[in-house]
């Protein structure tokens, strides 16, 4: 009990949750958001969301790059600060511009989302990933 109550947490720990964020919302990304649009491509690269004037095909290959190989990225460890920016970069614009107009909290998923990769962002892979083992 005293142990649950202590606001301190071991090198193993903070790891561990590390490895455990990366591995969930990277799978969740891959599985929820990437597969499914990359499943839907012939369809959505004519009506997808069109940011920065890019066109909507261009659009959804650079959000497919996104949610597929920066998603993958992060579950290995490899190259993690870099391949969590493009998908921060993703999650503000759903967040800024996709659901502009909405109530707050159509955006959700996507803070939450955003929230996590900013975190990892922030603290790095944790020392079990390909990035940890690299370092030494």
């Amino acid at each position: 009990m005293k142990k649950l109550l202590s606001t301190q947490y071991s090198a193993g720990a903070f790891n561990f949750a590390i490895l455990l964020a990366r591995l969930s919302f990277g799978i969740l990304m891959i599985m929820k958001h990437g597969i499914p649009h990359l499943m839907e491509f012939s369809s959505l690269q004519y009506k997808f969301y069109n940011f920065l004037g890019i066109g909507s095909r261009f659009s959804l290959v650079l959000v497919l790059f996104a949610e597929l190989f920066c998603s993958m990225f992060l579950i290995l460890g490899l190259f993690t600060r870099f391949a969590v920016i493009p998908l921060v970069i993703v999650m503000m614009v759903v967040i800024f511009s996709v659901n502009a107009g909405k109530p707050f909290i159509n955006s959700e998923l996507a803070v939450l989302y955003a929230t996590v990769f900013i975190a990892i962002l922030f603290v790095g892979p944790g020392r079990i990933s390909i990035d940890g083992m690299m370092r030494g």
